[in-house]
């Protein structure tokens, strides 16, 4: 993490308390040190100035982080998520759809063509692809990912996130950014054989049951303030055992963040502390043949947000 300071979440025996993190310290911050009830309270104003003096007293109340097991640094109510936001990504699956179908007898660069035509229709029409997750699946990177035995098929989205602060309902994309309190880094984690299940037919997508397994949104480790990030270009890497799955930035998304907040806001409010996950980019399991198995490791890093570490578990039977 670049910034000055953030906001995590750390346990403390049986309970999780709220911390401020500034270079390689952490200290608990009260009610009282946030000027608001708890972080909900705080996102909804947040106050980082109020937050940088704190971090600059030198006293007894700092923690080495090393020293301290972070879990995931917000409470969300609620969970959207952009789908097919990123410009390389969607091409090379458009592009495996159309090999797929009647333009097989097509040429690469025709399928390409076709395929980058189609992503600038969409970027154009300025409608972003948005559904819903479920908060209780959002955890820290201090709780193994259980890999569900029902599939093999379980595969790596590492994500933006944007967290809520003021109350958005109803913005335009020229205020959006007024109601983004920070960032994180998420994980979204998808079981892809339950994505089009064969027994719906041509009823849709299952984003419920491919996407809300338990601990399927590996979150944080840090709420970077937003004072602190240009989230136009940044760098977002993910390695499973050491090897660079995605490599790619921000700057390919299609939709950008005040977007996004802007377009997702006009179905409902968006309430402090709430994540928006924007996208991930090419480089999925899904891509590369090669999913999730008992014993990985995920590292999942975005420039300037930190590095989230996640290890893999195949589950085990039923107690």
């Amino acid at each position: 993490m670049t910034a000055p300071l953030a906001l995590a979440r750390y346990r403390d025996g049986g309970s999780v308390r709220l911390g401020l993190v500034a270079g390689d310290r952490i200290r608990a911050v009260s009610g009282d040190d946030l000027g608001a009830a708890d972080l909900n309270a705080f996102l909804a104003q947040p106050d980082w100035d109020r937050l940088r003096r704190l971090a600059e007293v030198d006293d007894e109340g700092w923690m080495p982080l090393a020293d301290v097991v972070l879990t995931a640094p917000v409470e969300p109510r609620q969970v959207l998520q952009a789908g097919a936001n990123y410009r390389t990504h969607v091409v090379q699956l458009i592009m495996a759809g159309l090999t797929r179908g009647g333009e097989a007898g097509w040429s690469p660069d025709e399928v390409r063509a076709k395929a980058e035509s189609i992503m600038d229709a969409r970027a154009a029409s300025g409608r972003p692809f948005i559904f819903l997750g479920l908060p209780q699946c959002v955890v820290g990177d201090d709780v193994p990912l259980v890999l569900p035995d029902y599939s093999e098929t379980h595969d790596w989205e590492l994500e933006l996130a944007v967290v809520i602060g003021r109350e958005a309902f109803r913005v335009d994309a020229e205020h959006a950014l007024d109601h983004v309190a920070g960032y994180t880094i998420v994980n979204d984690i998808t079981t892809r054989d339950r994505v089009f299940p064969p027994d719906v037919g041509d009823i849709g997508a299952d984003w419920y049951r491919s996407k809300n397994a338990p601990g399927f949104l590996p979150t944080g480790p840090f709420l970077v303030p937003s004072t602190a990030v240009d989230a136009s270009d940044l760098s977002v890497k993910l390695e499973l055992n050491g090897d660079v799955m995605q490599d790619a930035t921000t700057a390919e998304l299609v939709f950008d963040v005040k977007t996004l907040v802007a377009a997702a806001s006009q179905t409902l409010p968006l309430l402090p502390g709430d994540l928006l996950l924007t996208g991930s980019p090419a480089g999925n399991g899904q891509h590369w043949k090669r999913y999730l198995r008992d014993g990985d490791v995920m590292t999942g890093t975005i420039e300037g947000l930190g590095t989230q570490v996640v290890r893999c578990l195949a589950e085990g039977p039923a107690v």
